[in-house]
């Protein structure tokens, strides 16, 4: 059976030389993340929206980065405040508000070129062209930028951050090898799912090949359990996305009011007569409004049922459809200091009222981390990510953009594999390219060498091909939407865009 917090193993005490003011070694983790290029290349990474084609004022993973990074102070700071009643649970599990600004600083770290299209591409392509059996993830991709593709004056490969900050880092602390015995028969945490041939694993934090580094870090606590720090990560990404997103969308004038007061009002209005009808006419095209939000009450009760309400879930309907659609965008965006001024007192209201949500979980709740979003909360950051998936995501204009991106991410790594594989031009292949290409195939080496339990070993006669395919995957990866697309255009035989590659090659 699953270990819940009650059977909770205590991590090892942290040293005073970690922990002790302004030079502690969780101090200089931080300054390595920041300092990182990786980190720098963020800036030209797509949020959602790409910003060549929205504006300059539109996130991008940094500024995403950044924002996470202080809503995580904030409620670090809170949970160990002298006065919270929540100090002596904070405490107890060793929350450390550095800790927190560094896992939140390298969160986004792994995200490919053209943001979750990039993941999903790249996932593909590992796994079906490469014979990556772990494919490509975010998250694993961050946790192996920070232990194997970064490098820091203070370790051959990596940043050599304190196992604290990189157990801190793995949201999903698990490989794509999830043993189905391990996870037991009862409700599977958030990025695993159970289906009809096992466990199926959706979010993962680290690849076969780093497998052991991850078990090394996160010595003394449960297998699938985040780490307090992690869990006010994990909360504080979801706050900004959701709030965040409606921010980008309201400034691009994307958020239609008429659409979004359409759905709203007619799930107020005739909820009643919504739940009668079945799943499959609730996703007909000609389904009534209000039927989309219904469809996402039915699913939180499927898949939450620890905290999802009918009663809180109407409740945050309502507030989201009285500060959003009759509020906010009740006014069209227009630039102004009147429109800056409605979307800033939006925005920090609602990231004020979230941050000051955050509560300790309940003890036996594997669905959640050791903190979450008290009940009304939780419920309406449901509703705002609902509000992006829904009326930006499912765009045609959007989802026509993004096929064209995946043939760009999909000509760079077959191209670049086809001219690492070339024996009469591989010599020419970019330097990065090739160490990278050597990291990857040392890693499986020493994969076959470690034989941690429950990875699969690869053969004597695949680190070769493996270690090509991990570090084309590696540098496709490494490159900013621009980037990716001079590469992309470069191999295709089209120098347009040639000079756009910069220092990567």
């Amino acid at each position: 059976m699953p270990m819940d917090r009650a059977s909770r193993q205590v991590p090892e005490p942290r040293s005073s030389a970690e922990v002790t003011g302004e030079h502690s070694q969780f101090r200089l983790d931080l300054e390595r993340i920041r300092f990182s290029p990786y980190f720098s290349r963020l800036s030209a990474v797509t949020q959602v929206i790409a910003q060549p084609g929205a504006g300059p004022l539109i996130h991008n993973r940094l500024t995403h980065s950044i924002k996470v990074t202080a809503v995580a102070r904030a409620i670090a700071v809170k949970l160990t405040d002298a006065a919270s009643p929540t100090r002596a649970f904070a405490l107890e599990h060793s929350c450390d508000a550095v800790v927190v600004q560094a896992a939140a600083s390298a969160h986004d770290l792994g995200h490919p070129p053209f943001g979750h299209l990039g993941e999903r591409v790249l996932d593909r392509l590992a796994r079906e062209s490469l014979g990556l059996a772990d494919g490509f993830e975010g998250n694993a991709q961050t946790y192996r930028i920070v232990t194997a593709l970064d490098v820091s004056e203070a370790a051959p490969r990596g940043l050599n951050l304190t196992a604290a900050v990189r157990t801190a880092v793995a949201k999903y602390p698990w490989t794509r090898y999830v043993d189905d015995a391990a996870v037991g028969d009862g409700p599977l945490p958030r990025g695993l799912r159970r289906t009809e041939n096992g466990v199926e694993v959706l979010k993962f934090s680290a690849y076969g090949i780093d497998a052991g580094d991850l078990r090394q870090a996160r010595r003394g606590h449960p297998p699938t359990q985040q780490s307090i720090e992690c869990s006010i990560m994990d909360i504080a990404d979801d706050i900004a996305y959701s709030i965040h997103d409606v921010d980008d969308f309201y400034r691009a004038g994307l958020l239609s009011e008429g659409a979004v007061a359409r759905e709203f009002r007619g799930w107020l209005r005739s909820g009643a007569q919504l739940r009668d009808l079945d799943d499959e006419a609730l996703a007909a095209r000609s389904s009534p409004p209000g039927s989309a939000l219904e469809g996402l009450r039915r699913k939180l009760r499927r898949s939450d049922p620890w905290i999802s309400d009918d009663d809180a879930f109407a409740d945050a309907v309502g507030v989201v459809a009285e500060d959003l659609v009759d509020g906010l965008l009740a006014i069209s965006f227009d630039g102004s200091i009147a429109s800056e001024r409605a979307l800033s007192s939006f925005t920090n209201r609602w990231i004020s009222h979230l941050q000051s949500s955050v509560v300790p979980a309940p003890q036996d709740e594997v669905r959640t981390g050791l903190v979450t979003l008290d009940r009304p909360a939780w419920h309406e950051v449901e509703i705002l990510k609902f509000v992006h998936r829904h009326f930006i995501l499912d765009r045609s204009d959007i989802v026509l953009y993004q096929r064209g991106l995946s043939r760009v991410l999909t000509r760079a790594v077959k191209g670049l594999t086809a001219w690492v594989h070339d024996e009469h031009d591989r010599d020419r292949v970019p330097q990065r390219l090739k160490e990278l290409v050597e990291i990857a195939t040392a890693g499986y080496a020493q994969l076959r060498e470690e034989r941690p339990d429950g990875i699969p070993l690869p053969q004597a006669a695949e680190l070769q091909s493996l270690g090509v395919g991990r570090g084309v995957i590696d540098y496709v990866a490494s490159l900013s939407d621009d980037q990716a697309l001079a590469v992309s255009e470069a191999i295709d035989g089209r120098p347009d865009r040639l000079w756009d590659i910069g220092q990567n090659l």
